[in-house]
């Protein structure tokens, strides 16, 4: 099957979803990822002494070393506004990203669910961008289109996971849908992912990143609901 991944940021694939991108490959699968911007924008930049082109040049050549690293079928990353995606006119972005998902025809979408893991303003921005362009083009005619799913974290506290710096978005039990399991080699190829960023590596030690995903990946599926969760994003497709 044909997999595509959207995000809005260099590392979003890294945060999370890379070993899952890194099985799907192993199994036979394409896996895809778009990425909306090059994430000049942030703050990073100030203490490298970049501008935000510049720093976009840096993070793209960072996004190149993880395609290699995880051996991606295919991967595309656009210019749009780092952190003002919400200042665009919505149309225009799901332009381009419908125009990505005609050239690939994927069967199963992935991207981030309506909290946006983060909050981050342009992660809501994408969530309400994906959602409306998969609904469209389902109804537009692209059976191709056979799941839209998107990447979380469970809740399994009473209150937010406060992981240094960072407040992170749960779903609730009930609407997580699959969980796919992680081996020892598949956490291994998240941090040589994460690895990669080398501008970003204060961010992710903050971030506690391979702790706070531990041995499992969530995701909702969108208008699905299995319980128990399925094991992989594929199954029953």
């Amino acid at each position: 099957m044909r997999i595509l991944y959207i995000f809005p940021h260099p590392d979003d694939e890294s945060f999370g979803p890379a070993p899952v991108m890194w099985q799907q490959l192993e199994q036979g699968h394409q896996v895809y990822l778009l990425t909306l911007t090059r994430g000049g924008a942030t703050k990073v930049r100030h203490e490298l002494g970049l501008s935000v082109e510049e720093m976009g040049d840096v993070r793209y050549k960072e996004m190149l070393a993880v395609e290699r690293v995880l051996g991606l079928t295919g991967m595309t990353v656009l210019d749009l506004p780092d952190s003002k995606l919400a200042e665009m006119d919505p149309r225009e972005i799901e332009k381009v990203v419908k125009a990505h998902i005609r050239q690939i025809e994927p069967q199963v979408i992935v991207s981030y669910p309506v909290h946006g893991v983060s909050g981050f303003h342009d992660h809501l921005v994408m969530h309400a961008v994906v959602k409306r362009v998969y609904l469209e083009m389902k109804e537009g005619g692209s059976d191709y289109l056979k799941r839209l799913a998107f990447l979380t974290l469970p809740n399994k506290t009473e209150q937010p996971l406060q992981s240094g710096k960072f407040l992170m978005k749960h779903s609730r039990p009930d609407l997580i849908d699959c969980e796919v399991k992680l081996r020892p080699e598949d956490i291994e190829i998240m941090k040589k992912a994460l690895n990669c960023y080398d501008t970003y590596q204060d961010v992710i030690k903050q971030a506690n990143v391979v702790e706070s995903i531990g041995d499992t990946v969530y995701f909702e599926l969108y208008q699905e609901d299995h319980k128990p969760p399925l094991a992989n994003l594929t199954d029953g497709l």
